[in-house]
């Protein structure tokens, strides 16, 4: 019998053949925390006896969520993990410098083929590049900082083979919200899901990170996409799934027919065309993200507003996923067109799409937002409402005051 993608990951790591549902121990290629969880983590690892960490080159800390720190409780906080990564000489990674999942991905520390636990749910974005990457609570992740290991239960697999050309102003966003709309918030649960096709070997790395960071937004355990067509710096063996491997379910979508999509509130899975939504009053705009805050999504933006001006009625604001991704976008003018449009610009972090301080919206707003969840009070607001879409989404609805079809500046619609 054949061997999906995830069973051949887990089966090099547990060194013997492994297939879906079978429990077994791992080896761990490495550990990640943010600020919302490594204190928990750290505690638990120092309740366990842990003196030093298994490897301390297979571990880095990131200061992200809280970022700066909005208070002294968050700051002292920081300040905890600064010192244990200064004892156990781990990498950390300080304000300013980015989101955890981007700065995995850019430093490297996320490679094709690797086991990886992050203590945060989007852990799952490593799947852009091919490595089984999954969200651990604080404790699971103590464990594998002292033992180097794990133990996992290998997920079945849902195979969703995505094919044909986007339409102009149709991206990685929407394919990944029609998918989500399809599938539900729970309709794949502790699965694994394998995404393949020919619009799947066309998405530049940015956009192959866009759908890999939502498949938690399916319940799933991890997501993993093809890496036939994917581009990396250095090389890499391609682990693709076996012929005759066994599926849980395979889901075709024409990929011609997907329009912008937008997950109304309160719910990534409340997905709807943009059609039914157009003419809703925006009060704020938010590009930015681990899902959505990379150099493409502010070219997106960028070439809607390049030489116009956002609405008077609308607040635009930029959280860049990462220092790099700023300085990218610094030199080539992506910076200066945003911010020349009425963008303000924030530092790199997760900080309004969780809603821990940065962006929170007033009473009954209306958010038109790039992130991965809109669920009641996600932005720091109960009596707020949050509509998802891709960057040209959010774009658009800044010019114009008001949820409007990106395709329009496109040459679409």
């Amino acid at each position: 019998m054949g061997q999906t993608i995830i069973e051949k990951i887990v089966s090099n790591h547990a060194g013997k053949t492994t297939f879906a549902n079978d429990l077994t121990v791992v080896d761990v290629d490495f550990v990640m925390a943010s600020d919302t969880t490594a204190p928990l983590a750290i505690q638990a690892f120092e309740k366990m006896g842990g003196k030093a960490i298994w490897d301390s080159t297979k571990m880095a800390l990131v200061i992200d969520h809280a970022s700066p720190a909005p208070n002294q409780r968050i700051a002292s906080l920081h300040d905890m993990m600064r010192e244990f990564a200064t004892m156990q000489k781990i990498k950390l990674y300080d304000v300013g410098d980015g989101i955890c999942h981007q700065l995995m991905i850019e430093n490297k520390h996320a490679n094709p083929g690797q086991l990886i636990l992050g203590a945060d749910s989007h852990t799952c974005l490593y799947g852009a590049i091919g490595a089984f990457s999954t969200g651990v609570g604080s404790t699971d992740l103590a464990g594998a900082m002292l033992t180097g290991k794990t133990w996992i239960k290998v997920p079945e697999t849902i195979l969703i083979n995505i094919d044909g050309a986007l339409q102009p102003g149709v991206s990685a966003k929407d394919i990944v919200l029609y998918v989500v709309g399809q599938i539900g918030i729970q309709g794949a649960t502790y699965d694994a899901i394998e995404y393949k096709g020919t619009t799947i070997e066309n998405l530049s790395l940015d956009g192959r990170m866009t759908i890999a960071s939502m498949s938690i937004e399916m319940g799933a355990k991890a997501g993993i996409l093809h890496t036939t067509g994917l581009q990396l710096e250095q090389e890499f063996e391609h682990i693709l799934p076996d012929k005759d491997a066994v599926y849980k379910e395979v889901i075709q979508i024409d990929a011609t027919k997907i329009t912008p999509q937008i997950a109304v509130p309160h719910s990534p899975d409340n997905v709807r065309s943009i059609h039914d939504v157009e003419e809703i009053i925006v009060h704020q705009a938010f590009i930015g993200s681990c899902t959505n805050g990379r150099l493409e999504d502010l070219h997106e933006a960028a070439h809607i507003l390049k030489g116009k001006k956002v609405h008077p009625n609308v607040r635009l604001l930029i959280a860049p996923a990462s220092r790099e991704v700023f300085l990218n976008a610094l030199a080539d003018g992506t910076v200066q067109t945003l911010t020349e449009a009425g963008g303000t610009f924030l530092p790199s972090g997760c900080g309004p799409c969780v809603g821990t301080h940065l962006g929170v919206p007033g009473n009954n707003e209306v958010t038109a937002s790039s992130t991965n969840r809109n669920f009641q009070g996600r932005m720091g607001n109960r009596n707020s409402n949050i509509y998802l879409g891709s960057p040209a989404f959010v774009a658009a609805a800044a010019l114009n005051g008001k949820i409007s079809n990106p395709q329009q500046y496109y040459g679409g619609i």
